[in-house]
């Protein structure tokens, strides 16, 4: 099995709904987001897939998340835009763009500090 990780990052401010704390109130994060894919067979190339390629497809949903108010987007107006849900978000997105016969999007990462972060499997 092979295995790539792409990284790459966005910018964007949310509130919790329901929650009791610091985050209820409007802030900023600047998230990391680390996409894995996997598969069993290498392309012509010897590649599992061209990193330009993960990057772009990536990137392609992040420009929406970018500099944006969370709440706003559509799938978030009633789902808070947790770490959680955001990788989700993001893993449902790319899995549609990426998985073929051959490989298939893993795991998404985001990370909302140096610190804290949540991955979706699916």
């Amino acid at each position: 099995m092979y295995k790539i990780k792409v990284i790459t990052r966005f910018a964007a401010a949310h509130q919790l709904r329901n929650f009791r704390g610091k985050c209820e109130k409007l802030h900023g994060h600047n998230w990391k987001i680390e996409v894995s894919l996997t598969g069993q067979k290498l392309n012509d190339a010897g590649l599992l897939i061209d990193f330009k390629d993960v990057e772009e497809a990536t990137n392609g949903i992040l420009e929406e998340l970018d500099h944006s108010f969370l709440n706003e987007i559509p799938r978030f107006k009633y789902q808070n835009p947790s770490s959680e849900n955001i990788a989700a978000y993001i893993f449902d997105k790319l899995s549609s763009r990426l998985n073929d016969n051959r490989i298939k999007v893993t795991t998404v990462t985001a990370w909302e500090s140096d610190f804290a972060n949540a991955s979706y499997s699916g």
